[in-house]
């Protein structure tokens, strides 16, 4: 992929204190950045934007998670996506679902955004 073609991230979570850091990194990291702040937002901005990476919060008011991973999965210009849960949610029970769901990653809340950023990275250059 070409400097140009700046990878599209989208972000999902409802807690701006989570949102808007993460925004922050993405666009410092360079990728091209779309929020969404619950999963209506999240299912709209996917099927407008299509983006490459989807880092989603599964605890969300509307629509949760795994609800919008199961749209994203449905997509078929959507194949090349990786999605990327972020979820306080960390039973055995909750992370296997969010694998059974279509995620290519399931990263516990806290995380440290260097291991967020290495993982990105190691899914979309493979």
């Amino acid at each position: 992929m070409s400097a140009k073609e700046k990878l599209k991230v989208l972000v999902v979570d409802d807690e701006p204190s989570i949102l808007m850091p993460l925004e922050f990194l993405m666009r410092k990291n360079g990728y091209q950045v779309y929020i969404a702040r619950n999963g209506t937002e999240a299912m709209e901005s996917v099927d407008k934007e299509r983006p490459d990476v989807v880092l989603l919060d599964i605890m969300m008011p509307d629509v949760d998670g795994y609800e919008v991973c199961r749209h994203i999965r449905g997509q078929e210009n959507m194949n090349g996506a990786k999605v990327i849960f972020m979820s306080a949610k960390t039973k055995d029970a909750d992370i296997k679902k969010g694998y059974d769901v279509g995620a290519d990653l399931y990263i516990p809340k806290p995380f440290s955004t260097r291991f967020l950023m290495e993982k990105i990275k190691e899914l979309t250059q493979s």
